[in-house]
């Protein structure tokens, strides 16, 4: 009977076993920490996408800001250079009627003649003349104001605005690299209709 301890003696708990030992205290403190970590890296996340928004929608609208600038400015210098109509009534060259049918003949014929002109099958010569010239400049001359005269949509007369200064760009320019009528007269030709495409969308999918 005396080898058996106290009651009492039971009931002592021994503090260094409730105590944490250092390695558990570790893991608590990495799980922790890398909860933090997480959460820096989602607000960094957050913060790359948004920067990335507002550097697209300033981008965007930049280019928005410049394309009307320049329709400003090829609108502005075609209406002051180009032929226009001589009274501010409203455009009799209606589509449907004879005078639009009239000037959008006008406009291809005088461009089939310009080329004509250009590839010396008409008036054929060996040397440069006027008739030569004429036909490398008929498209800007002929074709375009004649397309001008007509009441088109918008988009056909931005078009033309354009092709009113880029084709005077091309004959003053190609004739440095290559000394030709019959070149000028082409690159006049595939400008207006890379124009047309572009302005009036005929290379876009319809849905």
């Amino acid at each position: 009977m005396n080898n058996l301890l106290p009651v009492s003696n039971l009931f002592i708990i021994n503090p260094s076993i409730v105590r944490l030992s250092p390695r558990f205290r570790s893991i608590r403190f990495g799980v922790h920490a890398s909860s933090n970590e997480l959460d820096t890296k989602t607000v960094e996340e957050d913060g790359e996408e948004q920067s990335i928004d507002v550097i697209n929608t300033s981008s965007t609208s930049t280019g928005v800001a410049i394309d009307k600038d320049l329709k400003k400015v090829v609108q502005k210098t075609a209406a002051t250079f180009a032929p226009r109509a001589s009274t501010a009534s409203k455009n009799p060259a209606v589509p449907g009627t004879t005078l639009y049918t009239v000037f959008e003949v006008q406009a291809y014929a005088s461009m089939l003649l310009g080329g004509a002109l250009s590839f010396n099958l008409i008036f054929p010569s060996n040397e440069p003349d006027i008739w030569r010239l004429m036909g490398m400049w008929s498209i800007w001359m002929f074709t375009i104001p004649s397309l001008r005269a007509r009441d088109c949509s918008k988009n056909e007369k931005e078009a033309l605005n354009y092709l009113f200064l880029v084709v005077p760009l091309l004959n003053v320019l190609i004739p440095f690299f290559l000394k030709s009528f019959a070149v000028v007269w082409s690159a006049d030709t595939v400008a207006f209709f890379a124009m047309y495409a572009w302005k009036l969308g005929w290379l876009q999918k319809s849905d």
